[in-house]
């Protein structure tokens, strides 16, 4: 599960860049929160999720790290999403609907992350 993981931020690490030359090009710096909210909720977050759950396997694959998988990679991109359209005229209560639900969603599945590293990581399950 962690190679997914790995995987999947490497996708929000192609769009950041793109986002970031598209700004370096075109002078649109204004789409500066959402290019960083791309690098950072979307790569990096996920990729460090990742790399957590390869050491860390049997905390992926249980009720509690599925959970977050799905939770985390269908409302970080919601959420991603709202951080471009703020940035829309008109767009700005369409924005604020996908930020909360986004997200909330990426904002349950750490907390299920957060329960699931402190019950089922520990010095006996890690990957040897």
């Amino acid at each position: 599960m962690g190679a997914r993981w790995i995987k999947l931020s490497v996708l929000y690490l192609i769009f950041g860049i793109a986002v970031g030359l598209f700004m370096s090009m075109t002078l649109k710096l204004n789409w500066g929160s959402a290019h960083a909210h791309v690098n950072l909720v979307g790569f990096a977050t996920t990729a460090i999720f990742g790399v957590i759950y390869s050491v860390y396997p049997g905390a992926a694959t249980n009720t509690l790290g599925k959970a977050h998988f799905w939770l985390h990679n269908i409302g970080v991109p919601f959420f991603l999403l709202s951080t471009f359209l703020v940035q829309v005229p008109g767009m700005l209560d369409t924005a604020h609907i996908f930020t909360y639900a986004g997200g909330g969603a990426f904002g349950i599945g750490v907390i299920l992350f957060i329960i699931n590293s402190l019950t089922n990581i520990n010095e006996s399950t890690i990957i040897k």
